[in-house]
């Protein structure tokens, strides 16, 4: 009966972990630029001394859903959206580089440009500070341009770039924060064919029809196994019974 304990034992404490990618995915539906975890189960046996008799289950994110969401149109100036492939680069709460498509920006306390998440976004020196201006454009190119106060609706500045890459998706892993990096801990190099389409939001690619669906089997799922740590120790005691009367 060990055997049987162990396998539902297992899959019941993995079934609560995908629960938890999956109710994690279904809360970031509407989040701009969120990529949502994908999860598997397989079965793993017990090495140890003697033969693999026992095995249990393990789930694990193998990947990351790297479709795009869906792109709405804001008309919002701050508001960009990667068109096709390719990630902002923003800084993370330990200081590194990471990357992200979500474009929600906004300019924060001294002047330093940061998206919905309160992460700084990066340029070609570093973090953006915007200076004070009547009006901002963001070019397709990343290019930040600003009009002075005062400044002749003709004369232009060049504030910064907003650094844009498109590292290999297979080197890519994301982190408790949400953000993606090279698995090798390096920084992306800066890629001119990715573009920006100003104005525009890219939406959760999450498809929360098909999250509900799976949370309901996942709670189904977990009761089953459940039940059979119950029948298990049933079981056991039956059988325990039956020996005494021997």
């Amino acid at each position: 009966m060990d055997r049987m304990i162990y396998v539902a034992m297992s899959g019941a404490k993995q079934t609560a972990i995908a629960q938890g990618l999956n109710s994690n995915n279904l809360a970031n539906a509407s989040t701009t630029g969120f990529r949502q975890d994908l999860a598997d189960m397989r079965s793993m046996p017990v090495y140890g001394p003697g033969a693999p008799s026992r095995v249990y289950a393990m789930t694990e994110r193998p990947a990351v859903d790297m479709n795009n969401g869906i792109m709405q149109t804001t008309g919002r100036e701050l508001d960009v959206a990667v068109q096709g492939q390719g990630w902002l680069a923003v800084q993370a709460a330990d200081g590194s580089e990471a990357y992200s498509r979500r474009g929600d920006l906004r300019i924060a306390s001294g002047g330093l440009l940061v998206n919905g998440s309160g992460q700084p976004i990066l340029g070609e020196g570093g973090p953006i500070a915007v200076p004070q201006a009547e009006s901002l454009e963001i070019g397709t190119d990343g290019t930040i341009t600003v009009r002075g106060i005062g400044q002749n609706p003709s004369v232009l500045t060049v504030v910064d770039r907003i650094r844009l890459v498109n590292p290999d998706a297979a080197q890519l892993e994301k982190g408790k924060d949400g953000l993606m990096r090279l698995a090798a801990g390096e920084t992306a190099p800066a890629d001119a064919t990715v573009q920006l389409v100003s104005g525009a939001l890219e939406g959760s690619n999450v498809n929360t029809v098909d999250a509900m669906v799976n949370m309901i089997a996942l709670a189904r799922q977990y009761e089953t196994q459940v039940k059979m740590m119950k029948t298990a120790g049933e079981m056991e005691s039956t059988s325990n019974d039956l020996i005494s009367l021997t």
